[in-house]
């Protein structure tokens, strides 16, 4: 499957690959907005509805049996009942919740189902309902962050605990009570964190460019609007490598390939640690941070010279770069751009260095109160 890449692009190791999964926030919308624009929303929830419906309809069927919660129907049976019904109705009649309201959803019904089956006079049929925690971790395993499942890992150990202390001061055989445990354990506990990793490889590596290791478009779709939210000034900044295909003609493109790992390792080392760095196709590269509109200027120069630095070969090569930066703290009341319109004026303002002889930096400034352009000859 090769190594993953990290924010920036970068192949990590095994280690840095655990840092990277667990630091990961996951992009919430952009999975939403996914899902929805593959028609894939709708069925979703009413899949999640049908799950609340059908707890709704054991709660009521084992309600006044003997391994159903005291009483007829009883408080917890009731509770339950009316629980699963609310959850159907709210999936199915109401928009597909936010970040928060998803995590409070899924919070509660891991309390609830653990709750609910400490009630169940049968034991070992209670312990056994700890299986559902196994539905609510993998909807956090896709759709949340790995501390947010470790969270749910933590309380699903805890309640393995207690259904199996419970069966075993409650009569039954203590080997009978760690056997549920051990079972409960890999079936609750282990499995989805480790299923959480594998997806979160497969879904990493396909947002990589397979030549130079670097985030590739998609990739640079999902990173670029976390990092435009985090920090009130933004640059990003577009290579197009100057008459490319002319080394392509004349070395060969095996040739050509070096030339643009060689570029895509050279931009990544200069970066810094908070800058994204991505290939979005041929001989094009994006390299976004938050950079205020005082340093874009310089930043860009000094990225444009490294790629233009002396090779250990004889190929060498210069890049046309467009700067579209953005600063809040010029102006705080302004409207952000949206990470589209940045990468369209980036590309731009590459074009117009590029259409004044290449080896050039243009710079776009969008903060309205100062919305001018900057040709920097190289």
């Amino acid at each position: 499957m090769g190594n993953a890449v990290g924010a920036k692009g970068e192949p990590m190791t095994d280690s840095k690959t655990l840092r990277a999964w667990w630091n990961d926030p996951v992009d919430y919308r952009w999975l939403i907005r996914t899902l929805a624009a593959r028609s894939a929303l709708g069925p979703l929830k009413v899949l999640i509805g049908v799950a609340g419906a059908a707890i709704a309809v054991m709660g009521a069927v084992i309600a006044g049996t003997p391994v159903g919660p005291p009483g007829d129907p009883g408080i917890p049976s009731t509770i339950g009942v009316l629980c699963g019904t609310l959850w159907a109705l709210r999936w199915w009649m109401l928009p597909w919740p936010s970040k928060t309201e998803s995590l409070v959803l899924i919070g509660g019904a891991d309390v609830l189902f653990t709750i609910e089956f400490l009630q169940l006079p049968d034991r070992l049929f209670g312990a056994m309902g700890a299986v559902l925690l196994v539905v609510t971790g993998s909807y956090l395993g896709f759709f949340h962050s790995a501390r947010v499942l470790a969270a749910h890992s933590v309380w699903s150990l805890l309640s393995v605990i207690v259904f199996s202390v419970r069966i075993a001061t409650g009569g039954g055989d203590i080997r009978l009570a760690v056997a549920v445990a051990l079972l409960l354990f890999v079936s609750v506990v282990s499995a989805l964190p480790a299923l959480q990793l594998l997806y979160w490889m497969l879904r990493t590596e396909s947002l990589s460019d397979p030549l130079t290791e670097l985030l590739n478009r998609r990739g640079l779709e999902i990173r670029l609007p976390l990092l435009v939210d985090r920090h009130p000034e933004i640059s990003v900044m577009t290579f197009d490598l100057d008459r490319f295909k002319s080394v392509n003609d004349t070395w060969g493109h095996r040739v050509g390939d070096s030339v643009l790992v060689r570029t895509a390792r050279r931009l990544h080392d200069a970066a810094g640690e908070t800058a994204v760095v991505a290939r979005t196709g041929g001989e094009e590269f994006v390299v976004a941070a938050p950079i205020p509109t005082a340093a874009a200027h310089t930043e860009a120069e000094r990225l444009r010279r490294a790629v233009a630095e002396p090779p250990e070969t004889a190929v060498e090569v210069t890049a046309s770069v467009g700067v579209a930066v953005f600063d809040a703290t010029i102006c705080p009341r302004c409207p952000r751009p949206t990470p589209e319109r940045l990468l369209q004026t980036s590309d731009a303002a590459m074009y117009r260095a590029k259409q004044s002889g290449g080896n050039l930096v243009v710079v776009d400034e969008l903060t309205p109160s100062r919305d001018h352009r900057h040709p920097v000859s190289g």
